[in-house]
């Protein structure tokens, strides 16, 4: 059996512990997480001829280190970790040292149960790097639309009515533009008509239908001094949504070329006929990455896409 080694990281320090072939430990001890201790880590572990090292994350700067070194890296689950625990220790308690050692085993007595790492191709990252920004930037918007809902609610119902999302530019250039229902009282059906226009409204309803429902909704009963409060938190939620807003669609625009340039565009374009899917085809690419092994074509069912189209939609 070969040296092994399992790796407990957090953000300040990693606590490593390196077994040899008969499960005796050879090495316990913390490394700092700058870029001294992390160098001198991996020069250690490969002094020290470990073949193997588990750790319970599968990216990130720390994994590109053990790879650079030449280590074979074995990605735990943290639920695998968590079951293993009571295998050493009836307490079941848990440390930074006593994690360490536990993946050690596991790298050391399991590792033909778990999949080796195999890191990804820059263009994957990068397409990664760009998906996990938008999802960021899509709960931030989601927030904060909720909370500009919230506002309207309590003073300006129609606002939030007229049109199909609250999020979108249009809507989003309407609140600016009418913050409040003071500021819209003389939007009549020429100008409600002319802004529909100018920012190329796409909803389908004439200005009439929608000026109706606008008027009709529930008038709030804020007094001067409220509604004007209203009116300031309204603008500043805009003034931090809309420039999201923008973020996103950019970020969009550039997986959207990314997924086109990767050197698998075709496979999972293929999938997803609809041009207004790409987003959804960069979401599994990024899933599934440059290892296909766990991922054979008969898995890739009608079912199973429409689950990942609805999850990289949201």
């Amino acid at each position: 059996m070969d040296r092994c080694a399992g790796l407990d990281w957090a953000k300040d320090t990693h606590q490593v512990c390196v077994l040899g072939a008969d499960g005796e430990p050879l090495l316990q001890r913390s490394f700092a997480h700058h870029e001294r201790d992390l160098g001198w880590m991996c020069e250690l572990l490969v002094e020290l001829e470990v073949k193997r090292i588990a750790i319970e994350r599968p990216d990130g700067d720390l994994i590109e280190r053990l790879l650079e070194s030449g280590l074979v890296v074995l990605p735990i689950h943290p639920n695998e970790l968590k079951a293993t625990r009571p295998r050493f220790r009836g307490s079941g308690g848990k440390s930074h040292s006593f994690d360490a050692f536990c993946l050690a085993e596991l790298a050391r007595t399991d590792n033909h149960r778990f999949r080796v790492l195999v890191p990804d191709s820059g263009e994957t990252k990068a397409l990664r790097a760009l998906a996990r920004a938008r999802e960021e930037l899509v709960k931030t918007k989601v927030s904060l639309t909720i909370r500009l809902q919230a506002e309207l609610d309590a003073f300006w119902t129609g606002a939030a009515m007229i049109f199909y999302r609250l999020d979108s530019p249009i809507a989003l250039t309407f609140l600016e533009r009418y913050p409040s229902p003071t500021d819209a009282r003389a939007v009549g059906e020429k100008r409600l008509f002319s802004f529909l226009i100018r920012h190329g409204y796409c909803g389908g309803k004439a200005a009439v239908e929608l000026l109706a429902k606008l008027r009709s909704a529930p008038k709030g009963r804020a007094q001067e001094r409220e509604g004007a409060a209203c009116r300031a938190a309204v603008l500043a939620l805009l003034a931090a949504l809309q420039p999201i807003v923008e973020q996103i669609g950019m970020v969009e625009c550039l997986i959207a070329d990314a997924v086109r340039v990767h050197r698998d565009d075709e496979i999972f374009l293929s999938l997803f006929p609809n041009p207004g899917s790409t987003l959804t085809a960069a979401k599994l690419l990024c899933e599934i990455g440059g290892r296909r092994e766990p991922y054979p074509l008969h898995k890739v069912t009608p079912q199973y896409v429409a689950v990942h189209h609805e999850h990289a939609s949201e």
